[in-house]
């Protein structure tokens, strides 16, 4: 299973690059995309680099991570999604940002499944967990059209969230 790279019947699920980073930083300066990531709300370009740089730090020391999620009708990229360490944990998650214009089209859904095949296909893992803040509904929306499901509220990157999580054998396609 190569790991570079993945397509769906719309997305390309790629590496990031370097040259990514004018339209990521796009993304990742919208008030409304951002609100529910972190504690600190938009990035700016620099803030967005060093995003690009710890993506690919943890693909170099994991040998999965994050992709660039590319529209294929449109040709450009509209967000991330893929496989991370949940902070402080031996745990897996699937973590998903897609640009504003692009939401409620089921593109973060398909996304985030086809990065669940991966863990479990490629990665042999027996179970990936998800996290979102309690107000973000569209995020475990996604969670729960995956088959994942909730365990427990918890604390992560310094927020609350509610934590969902799904075994190999629950993933739907």
């Amino acid at each position: 299973m190569d790991m570079t790279e993945i397509e769906t019947s719309r997305l390309r699920l790629r590496m990031f690059t370097p040259d990514d980073l004018d339209d990521l930083a796009l993304i990742t300066s919208d008030p409304e995309v951002m609100k529910y990531l972190g504690m600190n709300g938009v990035r700016t370009k620099e803030k967005t680099k060093n995003t690009i740089d710890a993506i690919l730090r943890h693909w170099a020391q994991h040998g999965f991570g994050i992709w660039a999620v590319d529209h294929k009708a449109d040709r450009k990229l509209i967000g991330w999604c893929g496989l991370q360490k949940l902070e402080k944990t031996p745990e897996v998650e699937v973590a998903y940002l897609l640009a504003k214009e692009y939401w409620k089209q089921g593109l973060a859904t398909e996304a985030a499944r086809a990065a669940l095949e991966f863990g479990f296909d490629g990665l042999k893992l027996e179970r990936i967990v998800a996290i979102a803040r309690p107000e973000n509904v569209g995020s475990y929306r996604v969670m729960e059209k995956l088959g994942m499901k909730y365990e427990k509220d918890a604390h992560y990157y310094n927020v609350d969230v509610v934590y969902y999580a799904i075994e190999r054998h629950q993933l739907v396609s």
